[in-house]
């Protein structure tokens, strides 16, 4: 299992976030919903883990598979509904290579295969508690 931490002091919703390996990132608000806008807000951290996790899974397949497959964006736009929930995600890739249009589909078809994405699509358990 792995853990991660968030930390949020009395500084409007500027949150700490630390991993198990040593590393640190901010988490915030955009100022016009009360923040400083010091890092990506957790919608923005929830589509950019998709975009993250999609040029990696596409990237390991071409590798693995000695693909001429040079760049890779996975352009994530998301939309929310009034109570601020995530409603839907698209992503849109932009593959650059010298790609045959079999190997273009393949590639779009391992996009869906990413972790991330397979557990957006899952209904993943979730506990929440308090510590004792």
């Amino acid at each position: 299992m792995t853990t991660l931490t968030g930390r949020l002091d009395a500084a409007p919703y500027r949150t700490a976030i630390s991993l198990e390996r040593g590393r640190t990132l901010l988490a915030d608000e955009p100022a016009d919903r009360g923040g400083q806008d010091l890092g990506p807000s957790p919608g923005e951290l929830l589509a950019a883990s998709l975009s993250a996790c999609t040029c990696i899974t596409l990237r390991m397949y071409a590798d693995r598979n000695q693909w001429p497959l040079r760049d890779i964006e996975a352009v994530v736009t998301f939309e929310r509904d009034e109570r601020q929930v995530i409603t839907r995600l698209d992503v849109v890739l932009r593959l650059q290579g010298e790609l045959s249009d079999e190997q273009l589909q393949r590639l779009l078809r391992v996009a869906h295969q990413c972790p991330i994405h397979k557990t957006l699509m899952a209904a993943v358990p979730l506990s929440v508690q308090l510590a004792g």
